[in-house]
Parts: C-alpha cells; sequence; structure tokens
C-alpha cells in the first residue's frame, strides 16, 4: 500500500491552483474601475479565506482518514440543512440581489450552500454503501435517495440556488448509478425533473429570461444577453494566444462580475485558445485521475465519496465554461480553483483533501 499521494492527481491540483490564482490576481483588476474597495475586499477574502485557509483545510482533510467522515455523515448533513435554513433569519442570514444564501457570524460571511454540497455527497456515499444490493430497488434504492435529495431541493429552492441544486443532484445521480442504480429507474426521474424544471422555470422569471438568451443571445444585448455577448467578445478577441497577462479590456467597465461567473472569459482574452484549452485539459485530467483513483478503490464509500466530490467541482466548471462559450444556458456557476468566492475555495480544497487521504491507502499504479 501507497503512503503517498496520488501524484497525478496531486500535480492536477497544484496546477489548478497556481492558474486559478493568476487569473484571479488579473481579472481583480477589473475591480478596480468599479471601486478600491471592492477590489481590496475580493483579493483578501480570495488570497485569506480561500487560498490560505483552504490550503490548510486541505493538509487537514488529506491526514484525516477518510472513513471518519462516514461516522459524521448523517450529523453533518442535518447541520448544514439547518445552517441553509438559518439564512432566512433576520440579523444572522442576509438578502443580496433578492437572494438569500448568506450567513454573517462573528464578522465573517459565507455561503452554506458549500457544506450543504459536500454534505450531501458525503451522506449520499454512506446511505448507498449502507444499503449495498438493496440500491438496485425502487423501495430501499430509488425512493429514499429521492427523498433526500427532495430535502436539499426544498431549501435550495427557497433561497432560491437553483444553479446548486443542479450540481448537487448531477453529484447525487452519479453516485447512485455508480452504486448499481438502474437506468430504467432514471427514465421516469429524469420525466419528473422535466416537468419540475418547467415548473419552475414558469415560476421564476430570470430562469425562463436564462433559457431565452441562450435560444436567442442576440436578442436583448444591452440587458439579459449582455453578459453573454460581451463574453462572447472577450473570448473571441483573445485569438489563438491572447492578449497576453494582464491585458484584458473586457474586464474593465464591460464583463459583469469579471472576477465570477465571468472569468472564463477574462482568460480566454488573455490567454487565447490554447491557454481556454489547457484549462480545460486541467479539470479533464483532474476528473479522470480523481475517478482513477475511484476505480482503484476498493471501499465503497471510498469509491462513491470520489464520484461524488469529482462530478461536484467537474460538472460546475464544465457547466460555467460551457455558459460562458454559449453553448449552455447562463448559471451563474463560478468556476472551480478560479473564481472569486472564499467559501467556495475553502471547501473545494477540502474536498481535495478527501480524495488525497483516499489514494494514500492504495496500491502504486501508474
Amino acid at each position: 500500500m501507497s503512503k503517498s499521494f496520488d501524484r497525478m492527481f496531486l500535480f492536477s491540483v497544484i496546477a489548478l491552483i497556481v492558474v486559478g490564482f493568476f487569473i484571479f490576481s488579473s481579472a481583480s483588476l477589473g475591480l478596480l474601475a468599479k471601486g478600491g474597495d471592492r477590489y481590496s475586499s475580493a483579493t483578501f477574502s480570495q488570497t485569506f479565506f480561500g487560498l490560505f485557509l483552504g490550503t490548510l483545510a486541505l493538509i487537514i482533510t488529506s491526514r484525516i482518514p477518510y472513513r471518519f467522515w462516514r461516522k459524521v455523515s448523517f450529523i453533518a448533513f442535518g447541520l448544514s440543512l439547518i445552517l441553509s435554513v438559518l439564512v432566512f433569519v433576520p440579523g444572522i442570514g442576509f438578502e443580496h440581489g433578492g437572494a438569500h444564501r448568506w450567513l454573517h457570524l462573528f464578522g465573517f460571511s459565507f455561503q452554506p450552500s458549500e457544506l450543504l454540497k459536500i454534505s450531501f455527497v458525503v451522506y449520499m456515499s454512506a446511505w448507498v454503501a449502507g444499503i449495498k444490493d438493496k440500491v438496485t430497488t425502487i423501495k430501499y434504492g430509488l425512493l429514499p435517495m429521492l427523498v433526500i435529495l427532495g430535502l436539499v431541493a426544498i431549501v435550495l429552492l427557497s433561497q432560491p440556488d437553483t444553479d446548486v441544486l443542479a450540481i448537487t443532484a448531477l453529484a447525487g445521480f452519479a453516485i447512485f448509478l455508480t452504486a448499481g442504480g438502474k437506468w430504467r429507474h432514471m427514465i421516469p426521474v429524469f420525466l419528473i425533473g422535466v416537468l419540475c424544471v418547467g415548473i419552475i422555470i414558469s415560476a421564476r422569471p430570470y430562469i425562463k429570461q436564462r433559457i431565452q438568451t441562450f435560444i436567442n443571445p442576440a436578442e436583448n444585448g444591452l440587458t439579459s444577453s449582455y453578459q453573454i455577448q460581451q463574453s462572447l467578445i472577450a473570448i473571441g478577441s483573445g485569438g489563438l494566444t491572447g492578449r497576453g497577462f494582464g491585458q484584458s479590456i473586457q474586464k474593465f467597465n464591460f464583463l459583469p462580475e469579471p472576477t465570477g461567473d465571468s472569468i472564463f472569459a477574462v482568460a480566454g482574452e488573455e490567454f487565447g485558445f490554447t491557454g481556454t484549452i489547457a484549462i480545460v485539459a486541467m479539470f479533464v485530467l483532474f476528473g479522470l485521475r480523481g475517478l482513477k483513483i475511484a476505480a482503484r478503490t476498493t471501499d465503497p464509500f471510498g469509491k462513491y465519496l470520489i464520484v461524488g466530490i469529482v462530478a461536484l467541482i467537474v460538472s460546475q466548471a464544465f457547466l460555467n465554461m460551457g455558459a460562458m462559450l454559449g453553448i449552455l444556458p447562463l448559471t451563474g456557476n463560478p468556476l472551480p480553483f478560479v473564481s472569486h468566492g472564499g467559501t467556495a475555495l475553502f471547501f473545494t480544497l477540502a474536498e481535495v483533501g478527501i480524495i488525497l487521504n483516499i489514494s494514500k491507502g492504495q496500491k502504486k499504479v501508474s
């Protein structure tokens, strides 16, 4: 058994962290045009809460035996649900842009949905590992899984945070199918999901607007289609090799949220087609190497946990990049390892540490 981490996976993580830091450093200069306070606040949050504390979290979780998370899975999931509900409590939770997604405690603000995502994955992994072959049945497999996911959906739709719900659901289905859940059981779930999406779209005008923008991005160039049009301008102007590091024009007063969900467009403008392909390749390597570790893991809980974490991170990355390229509807999802968000980066690095811990107990395989 190996006492060291999977080197290729660790390399992919380090590459994403380093590249993400440089892209964020450049994109954050766009905030200076909107005020120095926003710039200093964003850079401090990203470097201290995200990068520094996140790296400490990675080191700690990489040293904690991963089976510990199975023991505390139910408590962690329940606690994360409670914290996610507290965003509606005046004085603790606060609203921004019409959404209740943040808690303000002890002078710091964070999104409990980030904790909810990983705690759901941990609990799902522990649950399917516990029921074993019963996961193939409707009574003991499919229905309980839908109940667990339903609890998460109620909380997230109330905030509302449909983007996080979509990613969490993808991770849950990935775990369920990896554990032996039947594909044919997914057909009615998919049909019900389409119906629910239709209801959500009709009830949430901003989601309907996103779909309309995706179908016809040329319309409403100054309103609903503004972000995607500015993103495509930025990526297109990057050409093959880009304008050069720090040379993006669109990040100044043109791209909405240049350090947030638009950051891939900044990378495309500065590093061109070559740079964006490199970023995609990094996430592909991260995902494939993570799944390879999962395939070599004999413990079912460890296997499902890796699949869930990889699904969380990689699906979010490709939803973000696809949206900025106009091949997927805009979601508002940040780009993992790169976009501004101290809470998100902290939990992403902590999740990576769990995978590294699991990889330590495997035989050395190239």
